[in-house]
């Protein structure tokens, strides 16, 4: 009997100095995909992704700028996707983080390998030309995994004074990331939020290398170029559920692929995208064996395991039990860690 997997879909920031060289080593036989994917890029005058991924030296400048790193971890992405033994493991749902619902969307099919390349390829350029504002991390949890008393309250409390002392909407909640928040804003609305947060754990709060004010209305010019562009991107019924960052799912048999489209060129750009809602609604509505995070890289983790946590999943409560769940029978695997990822590969 196959095992029941869902997907999470890794977003901006996963392609960093230990993921350089992922596609070589992981999937340098799939010549036809990457070849074309190549050949795209090359036709835009970009580096190819081939090209970036076998460089010597990772360099963060390039690597991790919107127009290179969301087609290259795109591409890690879908290949990981692809190799995933389809004899063994069900896929009952996808889901994903940020641009990660651009990747999504091809994973579920809703949009062709091609086109979603040109998505997200044209999403990342337009925010690295655009590059409005920036995205800092902060946690609302203890080591433990145990919610801080009153920090939500707190940094909600301090986007609006911030917002008050600047007379205008600079500072928003990005992404709700399991324990975290993703805090995104104007250049000024950003020093504030890094000046006047609580320094949390000796690593919050976070400031993101090249990261724009991603799900914030700040990204309007962003959207309204996308909408104007991307007008005839085809999208089309996923064959697989889709779980969206409000935990809405998208099925084959109900998407109306205009409402798709609308969303995802509308409200996924400017409004805060949830990424616990998502994953809680896909434990919940498709109780998968287990979840599976997409490479590269596996910083998604903490934030998929922080979600169980949040609703109790299978005895996940705290770090403490999940560790030990994982240790007696994994409930969470990373791509993006060969151990994990071996025996979810095709043989």
């Amino acid at each position: 009997m196959k095992e029941r997997i869902a997907i999470v879909c890794p977003g901006r920031g996963t392609y960093n100095q230990n993921e350089l060289g992922y596609l070589k080593r992981n999937h340098g036989d799939r010549f036809a995909l990457l070849s074309e994917f190549d050949a795209y890029r090359a036709q835009q005058g970009q580096p190819t992704l081939s090209d970036l991924d076998g460089r010597d030296k990772y360099s963060l400048k390039e690597h991790s700028s919107g127009d290179n790193a969301s087609a290259l971890i795109y591409a890690c992405a879908y290949a990981d996707f692809l190799s995933i033994d389809r004899d063994r493991y069900d896929i009952v749902a996808v889901t994903g983080n940020s641009m990660g619902w651009y990747i999504a969307l091809a994973c579920a099919g809703a949009l062709a390998p091609m086109d979603a390349l040109h998505l997200i390829n044209h999403m990342g350029v337009a925010m690295h030309n655009a590059l409005i504002g920036g995205q800092l991390v902060y946690t609302l949890l203890d080591p433990q995994w145990n919610p801080l008393p009153g920090r939500r309250e707190q940094v909600l409390a301090l986007l609006n004074d911030i917002n008050d002392e600047l007379g205008a909407e600079e500072a928003f909640v990005s992404i709700e990331l399991g324990g975290m928040l993703v805090l995104a804003g104007s250049d000024r609305a950003c020093k504030m939020m890094m000046a006047q947060l609580p320094p949390e754990q000796e690593r919050f709060p976070l400031k993101l290398h090249n990261h724009a004010a991603f799900h914030t209305p700040l990204q309007n010019p962003v959207m309204q170029q996308a909408r104007q562009e991307l007008a005839s991107a085809p999208f089309r019924a996923p064959q697989t559920p889709l779980v969206d960052g409000r935990g809405v799912i998208w099925t084959p048999w109900s998407t109306d692929t205009q409402a798709l489209w609308d969303y995802t060129l509308g409200h996924q750009v400017v409004e805060t995208y949830d990424f616990t809602k998502a994953v809680e609604v896909t434990l919940k509505e498709f109780s998968p064996d287990r979840v599976i995070v997409l490479g590269p890289g596996d910083t998604l983790g903490g934030s998929v395991a922080q979600t169980m946590a949040r609703i109790h999943w299978r005895g996940v409560e705290d770090k403490h039990s999940f560790s030990a769940r994982q240790s007696a029978n994994p409930v969470l695997l990373a791509m993006g860690r060969d151990e994990q990822a071996a025996p979810l590969r095709k043989k």
